[in-house]
């Protein structure tokens, strides 16, 4: 089996760099034997940098790179010369990334748009010369800062789609075939469940060169929150849709207990899900006729919007993007905001390797040395110069 080019989960250990050495130098030369102290500042350590780039749409690029390090920061030399500042070490991710720390589950952050930049571990500030601490009653101090160290931290990256309609579906519901009638995406289609493994996206024109982002998602099953089928693996990427279209074949024996399944596994996944708008569209509907479809209209639920389509043959499509693009841009339809840390609960069931309960807040942060913590320096050598 050919390996899939789709991957939204990784795991890499990044590290900073740490901050470079003070110099503790004495200038002593022929003319001016008592220089006094003139050692450089150490250089910054180097930071890892996550940036949103909209070139990527997988995780595909950072799967076999398990290490991502910044460079440390030069240390000081005589004459004050400071030392070289370390560069940085950037991540490109696409958009739609949710970062976790791997060992405690605890959320970080996610980027969400093409060139953010968000610092995920801070290089370590250079330690300062024994130049910065001559005083009036100090006119030679033999002591100076050592860097900041480095700071390292394992993080998961993990990819949610980032469309305006996803799609919510058994298997074999007509979900890529509808795509492919609505845009120029080619999933592949095929009369067996589970025939799309891996989510696509496709670009839907509507009128006067307007157009949105519609995410075909694998097919999911009853109990698919609690981890049976592809369940959790593609659960999350309708958690960044801004609008669910839920997708029942017109064969069905019942119509409204299935959208109920569908729903309840939403539910059960996380319920802030279910604040966003959604629509019913049943399809497969040239298998009915129009008698049949009023029946069975009056049998679904009448709290949103309810569109009877045909993918193969084309009904039906131009309402439901009509309703679609009306549902999008209602003054009630917001993208949800659903990395917040009061949101995660729910993603301990996808998180289970790691810790049970999130974290509170703060890391193991490595406090500056401050100037009254400085130790004095034995072994410092004073070089002498010919000039």
């Amino acid at each position: 089996m050919a390996e899939s080019n789709f991957v939204d989960y990784v795991k890499i250990y990044c590290r900073s760099g740490k901050g470079g050495r003070g110099s503790m130098h004495l200038r002593h030369v022929k003319y001016n034997p008592n220089g006094g102290p003139d050692g450089g500042d150490g250089g910054k350590g180097g930071s890892v940098i996550l940036r949103g780039n909209h070139n990527y749409w997988t995780l595909l690029h950072l799967k076999y790179q398990r290490h991502v390090k910044a460079e440390h920061g030069g240390n000081g030399g005589k004459d004050k010369c400071h030392g070289t500042d370390g560069k940085d070490a950037y991540i490109d991710v696409p958009c739609g990334t949710v970062v976790y720390n791997a060992e405690t589950g605890k959320y970080i952050c996610d980027v969400t748009y093409d060139g953010q930049e968000i610092v995920l571990l801070k290089g370590g500030r250079g330690g300062l010369g024994n130049f910065q601490f001559r005083s009036a009653t100090n006119q030679a101090p033999r002591y100076a800062q050592p860097g900041e160290p480095m700071l390292e931290m394992t993080v998961i990256l993990e990819l949610k789609l980032l469309a305006d309609v996803g799609l919510v579906g058994f298997p074999n519901a007509g979900k890529s075939t509808l795509v492919s009638a609505l845009s120029n995406a080619r999933p592949k289609i095929a009369n067996y469940p589970f025939t799309t493994m891996e989510p696509s996206l496709g670009i839907v024109a509507y009128r006067d060169g307007k157009s949105f982002v519609m995410a075909d998602i694998p097919g999911i099953i009853e109990g698919a929150s609690e981890g049976r089928g592809l369940g959790l693996r593609f659960l999350r990427h309708i958690e960044r849709n801004s609008l669910l279209l839920f997708m029942v074949p017109g064969d069905t024996d019942d119509i409204k207990r299935e959208y109920e399944i569908l729903l309840n596994e939403l539910r059960q996944f996380n319920p802030e899900m279910l604040s966003k708008h959604r629509v019913l569209a049943v399809t497969k509907c040239d298998l009915l006729d129009d008698e049949l479809m009023d029946m069975l209209r009056e049998t679904l639920p009448d709290d949103l919007p309810v569109v009877f389509i045909s993918a193969v043959t084309g009904f039906g499509l131009s309402e439901l993007k009509d309703v679609l693009w009306a549902e999008l841009n209602s003054e009630s339809n917001k993208l949800q905001d659903i990395t917040s840390a009061e949101a995660l609960v729910h993603r301990d069931k996808d998180m289970s390797r790691f810790a049970q309960e999130l974290t509170d807040e703060g890391e193991d942060m490595v406090e500056f040395i401050d100037e009254d913590d400085i130790e004095e320096l034995d072994d410092y050598e004073i070089e002498e110069s010919e000039e």
